[in-house]
């Protein structure tokens, strides 16, 4: 039969309806990613990943958002911590921020220490604040917990650069893992785990899929790879080197983008809120149509 990833990417509060919305129209489709034998996220992708590890449905994933009202959606779990009528937070900085990191000519870690860097100096809510905002989900758990099922989320150290994958064998909480991994720089606040800061595991990549090497077939769900621009296209080549880092470790992968009507939905800024209902609509109606070669390999799986 085979062992079965199932690998989520970042995409902000958007990011999170939408694969709520694909994973739960999936499911009704016949193809439930929930059966995984590993759970890799990122950023967004790290607290829908968590949910799923925590026992939730792809059925009851989905459902909030997708009965969420159009016009004014309510606050949920892994929101962006402002109110509904407030502007979206703005991504211009840090955007400016990691070309600049990019064009300096350093490394790869060294790149991301200079993007932690940014991180550290920007003024944002504080950690609890942040914390707090996932709601009860995450928010109230005990400090240590973490659940059974074989879950890991990213992160990356921000005084360092040094890239970490959070698992069970970590030591340390799931809120707090998940919070990190979702800490986009300049927006939130780095999170403290074990005494160091930690910032967005998407700054790295945007799903670290070759942290899943070693497992027999692997369903990636990429966000920003799928879409159009400069940053998509950086997604893409990072996506793609990842693919074949999975592929010479001998893994099947099917990778899932989101179509063109899911891109509409998302709307210029992954960080607006505002455009969840319509992202979890497409995202649904997107898995409703299901996919051949996904229910195969899944089956097979």
């Amino acid at each position: 039969m085979g062992t079965k990833a199932l690998v989520l990417s970042g995409g902000g509060p958007v990011g999170i309806a939408w694969e709520s919305g694909l994973i739960g129209g999936l499911a009704k489709a016949g193809i439930d990613l929930s059966k995984a034998d590993f759970i890799l996220g990122t950023s967004a992708g790290s607290f829908v990943g968590a949910r799923l590890a925590m026992g939730t449905t792809p059925e009851e994933l989905a459902a909030p958002f997708l009965a969420m009202d159009d016009a004014a959606p309510a606050a949920l779990p892994g929101s962006a911590p402002t109110p509904q009528t407030a502007p979206a937070p703005s991504t211009v900085a840090l955007l400016r921020a990691m070309e600049q990191a990019r064009n300096s000519g350093k490394s790869p870690q060294g790149i991301l220490a200079d993007i932690g860097a940014f991180a550290l100096a920007a003024e944002t809510i504080t950690e609890q604040a942040f914390i707090d905002s996932f709601g009860r989900a995450l928010s109230r758990l005990a400090p240590d917990f973490w659940p059974e099922r074989a879950y890991a989320c990213t992160a990356v150290d921000a005084v360092d650069g040094s890239f970490h994958l959070w698992t069970r064998d970590s030591g340390v909480g799931l809120a707090r893992a998940v919070a990190s991994s979702c800490s986009v720089p300049g927006i939130f606040p780095p999170v403290t785990l074990k005494g160091r800061r930690y910032i967005d595991g998407g700054m790295r990549s945007g799903s670290n899929a070759d942290q899943a090497a070693g497992y027999d077939h692997v369903v990636i769900i990429a966000i920003r790879a799928g879409a159009e621009g400069p940053l998509a296209e950086r997604s893409k080549r990072a996506l793609d080197e990842e693919i074949r880092v999975l592929m010479g470790a001998g893994s099947t992968v099917e990778v899932l983008y989101p179509d063109a009507a899911s891109i509409t939905a998302f709307g210029p800024n992954m960080m607006d809120s505002r455009r969840r209902p319509a992202a979890a609509k497409a995202g649904y109606a997107q898995g409703l149509a299901g996919s051949k070669a996904l229910a195969s390999l899944w089956s097979a799986a």
